[in-house]
């Protein structure tokens, strides 16, 4: 089984998210995804943010280093 993981990092925000999440199933990574984008980033859960995240996973582990996207 490969993790799969997300990377705040990839992505520019005002507050500079340096929070990366894994985990073993793509269900329960979105799960973490879903709660970190709704209590820190303030976004909405719905239909429509899940796809979005599902979208940024990457099978594999968080790299040390990230560079931002511009």
């Amino acid at each position: 089984m490969t993790r799969k993981y997300i990377d705040c990092r990839e992505f520019p925000s005002e507050m500079g998210c340096s929070v990366a999440l894994s985990a073993d199933t793509e269900a329960e990574l979105l799960e973490a995804a879903v709660q970190h984008a709704v209590s820190v980033h303030r976004h909405t859960d719905s239909p429509e943010l899940r796809t979005q995240l599902k979208m940024l996973f990457h099978d594999g582990t968080p790299p040390m280093e990230v560079v931002r996207a511009a």
